[in-house]
């Protein structure tokens, strides 16, 4: 089985408020691969970039997507950052995969000062920039489908990956 939509993009472009909304509409489960790690580090991912670093947190995600692609059930949320795996992009070949695209103000307004984002601590809107600039043409890579989610509610979003699924 595979899951029914991958949901990729940046911090703030709305994947888990999406995500969740999404499975409801189509009465499947949600999963979120940043929640997988935390359950399987025991702790929230700020500590898990703080105790072990960023590259132990790279790794349990490259596992977390895997497992979770594997699995293949309802809606798929992963990190911001699971694109940068080479591994994640190509195993997220021939799945229905949803680029949830953001520009920087909304991304900085849905984010806030980063509280909770690691990569975000420092600096938090040159940071976001940083990162929607490197990970876009990865996100671009492996969409099936992009679908911009500046200045719209979730249900409008949705609305309109609901009607880009099969029925």
């Amino acid at each position: 089985m595979a899951p029914v939509v991958v949901l990729v993009g940046a911090p703030g472009c709305g994947k888990t408020t999406v995500g969740q909304a999404l499975a409801a509409t189509l009465g499947v489960e949600f999963r979120d691969t940043d929640a997988d790690i935390e359950q399987m580090a025991g702790k929230p991912i700020p500590e898990i970039f703080i105790d072990e670093g960023e590259a132990h947190f790279r790794t349990l995600e490259r596992a977390a997507v895997a497992a979770a692609l594997a699995a293949g059930t309802g809606v798929l949320a992963l990190g911001g950052g699971a694109v940068l795996a080479e591994e994640t992009r190509a195993a997220l070949v021939g799945h229905r995969v949803v680029h949830l695209s953001v520009e920087l103000p909304d991304a900085v307004k849905r984010v806030g000062l980063g509280a909770g984002r690691p990569l975000l601590a420092i600096n938090p809107r040159a940071t976001l920039k940083h990162l929607l600039d490197q990970r876009r043409p990865l996100y671009a890579e492996v969409a099936t489908e992009t679908v911009t989610t500046d200045g719209r509610p979730p249900t409008a979003i949705v609305a309109e990956i609901a009607a880009l699924l099969p029925r």
